[in-house]
């Protein structure tokens, strides 16, 4: 692929990409501009929804839409640690041990149903995730930017999974939901299918259209952009008050302030400003942070965490200056 950045501006590459999910995916603009806004502030994303809602395929085509090696890794109970990460093996010619590449070194990463794989497994995901890199025999290797991972999980299947840990929770930037498509986008779900009978299928409809390099400027350019003290004190206020509800009992961590503030700058930037307004904080505080959230009460863990942030959101009081 030729170097896309030939003179048009970084912003317009990246949505060149959300125009390619488009093709495919038929009303999920919300959660594909969430996705990108994840993939440029450098965070990972977890999908959870019903089987058969498109999960699998937006991560697909969002690896077609990109220059960038791209790996899946179905996750079951007998998957190892070393299946993902890689291992050493004893090269009898040379007398020595090889180091041989898991599918972890890659930039995008689909977790296909990540819960279906045990504690042990899912641990070798922390360092991965959080730092960038791998451990294995004593040797640190860093893996490729950008590295992206997305994990599907389906919320209502419990048997044979192990639910994923706080840790683990934690490291994911975003927690989102495709949901089931309203009568009219079912509709066009089935016309369009019926007109790829006929092309051959929707990856005959998506190219490169950005590369490594593309998501790299738009990180840059994101990080420029300007979030103002009452703005900052505002994701304090949110945060904060994360910790002190009765029903909550473990808030939102650091990592999480750390990843709403950097979030609400990467949607800015989407959005085609150079300024954070309030609104960008509370369009991403439900997605970033709910899911960090350890309720008193176990029962109904996600919809109960999401509950309670919304709740949060509508309580705490937003800024109201002018942010331009």
């Amino acid at each position: 692929m030729e170097n896309v950045n030939n003179g048009t501006s970084v912003r317009n590459q990246v949505l060149e990409i959300e125009k390619n999910i488009a093709k495919v995916m038929v009303g999920c603009e919300n959660v594909t501009r969430l996705l990108m806004t994840a993939l440029i502030t450098g965070g990972h994303v977890l999908l959870e929804d019903l089987p058969g809602t498109g999960k699998t395929t937006l991560a697909r085509t969002l690896a077609k839409s990109l220059d960038v090696r791209y790996q899946r890794i179905q996750f079951t109970p007998d998957l190892l640690p070393t299946d993902m990460t890689g291992l050493s093996v004893y090269n009898q010619a040379s007398g020595e041990f090889t180091f041989k590449p898991g599918p972890i070194f890659t930039n995008i990463l689909l977790a296909d149903e990540i819960n279906r794989a045990t504690p042990r497994t899912q641990a070798g995901l922390l360092e991965c995730m959080e730092e960038k890199q791998v451990t294995t025999d004593g040797v640190t290797r860093q893996l490729p930017a950008p590295f992206f991972v997305i994990a599907t999980q389906n919320p209502i299947e419990t048997g044979g999974t192990f639910p994923l840990p706080e840790a683990q929770m934690d490291r994911f930037l975003m927690k989102l939901s495709i949901g089931l498509p309203d009568e009219e986008n079912e509709c066009r779900i089935m016309e369009r299918s019926l007109k790829r009978i006929v092309s051959g299928g929707w990856e005959n409809d998506i190219s490169a259209v950005a590369d490594a390099q593309t998501i790299a400027l738009a990180r840059r350019e994101a990080s420029q952009v300007q979030v103002s003290e009452d703005l900052i004190r505002y994701i304090a206020d949110l945060v904060k008050t994360t910790r002190e509800r009765p029903d909550v009992e473990a808030g939102v961590s650091p990592r999480g302030t750390l990843a709403l503030l950097h979030a609400s700058q990467s949607l800015a930037f989407l959005e085609g400003r150079s300024y954070v307004v309030p609104e960008d904080i509370t369009r991403l505080a439900v997605p970033v942070c709910a899911h960090r959230l350890v309720l008193t009460r176990h029962i109904g863990r996600t919809a109960g965490q999401r509950v309670v942030m919304e709740d949060i959101v509508r309580t705490v009081a937003v800024p109201t200056e002018q942010f331009s």
